[in-house]
């Protein structure tokens, strides 16, 4: 019974319904998606390894810090893996493409979910134009006035329910996962700080081992 009454509101909604439907499913896709990938991103998350990082670049040792970084399946550990193997050239720019590139995966099609909080609801509104248009160019018609009223404006609010319920929930999806974003973004800017502070920390001391072992050499010599 449910699935008839659904059947018989999306056939009074008019043609606009179909590309409603279009947009919904696509909606319902990409909330499905990034709510996959971010409950298996989450589960990536290796805090001990990231902790032994740290504590072998606070003792200088960076070979050993990018072993643990190496082949990781923690997108953190991944950008300072990146950063650790180029430190000898452009430490902060590798560590900037390699966030930059997990930015761009975990943000991959919020901006289908942006496009559709705008699209639905002019769809819906379309959907209520049209469905006025076809109630007023039967007007003239005496018997079949009061149907076409009820009938358009039956074809207008559905149209118009339709789009603003599939904005509304595109919008609390796409706050959702912009906060999500937003926060990983935090987590990557944190991790490559600390890398940055920590390896310039560990190059410090060497140079200074190195220019205390040469002052001592000289001195002998």
């Amino acid at each position: 019974m449910t699935d008839n009454i659904v059947v018989q509101y999306f056939i009074k909604g008019g043609w606009i319904m179909w590309p409603i439907l279009i947009t919904s499913f696509i909606a319902v896709s990409v909330i499905i998606e990034r709510s996959i990938w971010w409950i298996l991103e989450s589960r990536k998350r290796d805090g001990d390894k990231l902790d032994q990082i740290y504590s072998a670049l606070e003792t200088g040792d960076i070979k050993s810090a990018s072993a643990y970084a190496r082949n990781s399946r923690d997108p953190l550990l991944r950008v300072i893996w990146h950063g650790l193997n180029h430190y000898h050239a452009s430490l902060q720019g590798a560590l900037q493409v390699a966030a930059g590139i997990e930015l761009e995966r975990a943000g991959r099609f919020l901006v289908v979910l942006d496009t559709i909080v705008t699209l639905a609801p002019l769809l819906g509104l379309l959907g209520t134009v049209t469905g006025l248009i076809r109630a007023f160019f039967r007007l003239g018609d005496v018997e079949l006035s009061e149907q076409a009223i009820g009938g358009g404006i039956a074809e207008a609010l559905i149209a118009t329910a339709s789009g603003l319920v599939i904005a509304v929930v595109a919008l609390i999806a796409l706050n959702y996962f912009s906060a999500k974003l937003a926060k990983f973004q935090f987590e990557l800017q944190t991790a490559a700080t600390n890398t940055e502070v920590l390896t310039g920390s560990a190059l410090a001391v060497k140079d200074k081992e190195s220019i205390s072992y040469e002052a001592r050499f000289t001195a002998i010599a």
